[in-house]
């Protein structure tokens, strides 16, 4: 399975107010006024390539960003160069939150497609709780989401087999991706190689392969010319003891 090459993101437009990425119904309504406090705390927007590192590991950043377009992942590494990726990241993530509570990222945050970012300066992030405690607000639950997306992968990686693991995997990336809009066919852009999967689930490339070779063979997905098909999602959710309830509006900044 090889990452494919991918559509250049789309631009981003001038003002908050015409973000593309409300038009989705994925996000919480914000007031006018809302929107002007966030198109003057925004200091502008960065096309990044992939396989650039958006933010380095254990490097202290002085700004903080919204992912408007592409695909974008968080990880840690070992002494010994071994990976893992922490979360998948999608258009209208945050990144950068974590960077705040420490004296340095603790992550790296990497592209994995061409990707868009709208840029915020991290020194005025107080200024959200000062101005708008409902913008205050929206951070913190942005910040406690990250905490239950932690929470689950490891419930996955610690008690789910490698079957489970996979297709649980499998499900949630789809089901993020549909709530943008991204799917289309039951099927999304799936920018990964069998090596991102095991470095998020802690398997083995090996073990990968054959988990995803035999989930396939069931008839409950297709990998396909950097697309993932979703033959059988129950059959998936089943598999992945998947009960989630249906994904939310959640803030975006």
């Amino acid at each position: 399975m090889t990452t494919p090459d991918f559509a250049a993101p789309t631009a981003c437009p001038p003002t908050c107010t015409a973000c593309g990425l409300r038009t989705t119904g994925a996000f919480s309504p914000a007031t006018q006024e809302q929107l002007l406090f966030l198109e003057s705390f925004r200091v502008g927007t960065r096309p990044m390539a992939a396989g650039q590192q958006i933010i380095p590991e254990n490097r202290l950043g002085t700004q903080l960003f919204t992912l408007y377009d592409g695909w974008a992942m968080r990880y840690k590494t070992l002494s010994d160069g071994r990976r893992q990726i922490l979360n998948f990241l999608l258009p209208g993530d945050f990144i950068g939150l974590q960077q705040e509570l420490t004296d340095n990222a603790t992550h790296g945050v990497e592209a994995l497609t061409d990707v868009l970012l709208c840029v915020f300066p991290r020194d005025r992030l107080w200024e959200f709780y000062q101005q708008d405690p409902r913008l205050g607000y929206a951070l913190t639950w942005l910040s406690a989401s990250q905490e239950r997306i932690v929470d689950e992968n490891l419930l996955t990686n610690g008690r789910r087999n490698a079957t489970e693991r996979v297709a649980m995997l499998l499900v949630q990336l789809y089901r993020r991706a549909e709530r943008l809009g991204l799917a289309a066919d039951g099927s999304i852009a799936f920018p990964f190689t069998q090596q991102h999967l095991a470095d998020a689930l802690g398997l083995s490339l090996v073990h990968t392969n054959k988990t995803l070779r035999r989930l396939a063979q069931l008839g409950l997905h297709v990998i396909r010319s950097g697309r993932l098909h979703m033959v059988d999602p129950r059959g998936l959710e089943t598999m992945a003891d998947y009960y989630d309830r249906p994904l939310g509006n959640v803030p975006l900044i």
